[in-house]
């Protein structure tokens, strides 16, 4: 998994710049009911046919599983990823580089080489335990703002680790 792959996922920012890009305007927080947590995030993949793959980034998210956008951050600040999200369509810019695909869901898909629960990340990040098809969560540190969910199945296996922090 390349370092703007693992951005993604994290779970995955998006916004498009240029002339040249296609455009998706910015979620209007009246519509996308004005959710937003920033934080930590790690994810950890272990597929048995390759080498486990792991990282971590700072991010901020904005929006809801139907649309949003997310900023993925390095340790020292710089922003590496930009996905954005909307009925129909979405961005993923790293640098000059955009990929784009009809729906949040495979663009993670692609870009990951792994689905990730879209519906079920935005409930867990509220403090809900919701259900994710072989993914198992635990809420019980979300009161400090911790969240770790599993995937058993289907390979690969993959741990996937939040710390929100207050948002200004």
């Amino acid at each position: 998994m390349t370092g703007w792959q693992a951005a993604l996922a994290l779970g995955l920012a998006l916004a498009l710049t240029g002339c040249s890009t296609p455009h998706i305007p910015k979620p209007d927080p009246a519509s996308s009911s004005g959710m937003a947590w920033s934080g930590r995030m790690g994810l950890q993949v272990q597929d048995p046919l390759e080498q486990e793959q792991s990282f971590s980034a700072s991010f901020h998210l904005q929006g809801s599983p139907e649309q949003g956008s997310l900023d993925v951050f390095n340790p020292l600040g710089s922003q590496i990823a930009k996905l954005q999200w909307q009925p129909g369509a979405a961005l993923l810019q790293q640098g000059d580089r955009i990929t784009q695909s009809d729906s949040l869901q495979e663009l993670l898909r692609q870009s990951l080489g792994t689905a990730l629960p879209v519906q079920a990340l935005f409930s867990w990040l509220q403090g809900h335990n919701a259900s994710a098809e072989g993914w198992q969560v635990d809420l019980s540190r979300h009161s400090e703002g911790r969240i770790t969910a599993q995937r058993i199945t289907p390979l690969p296996h993959a741990t996937l680790r939040v710390v929100l922090q207050p948002v200004d």
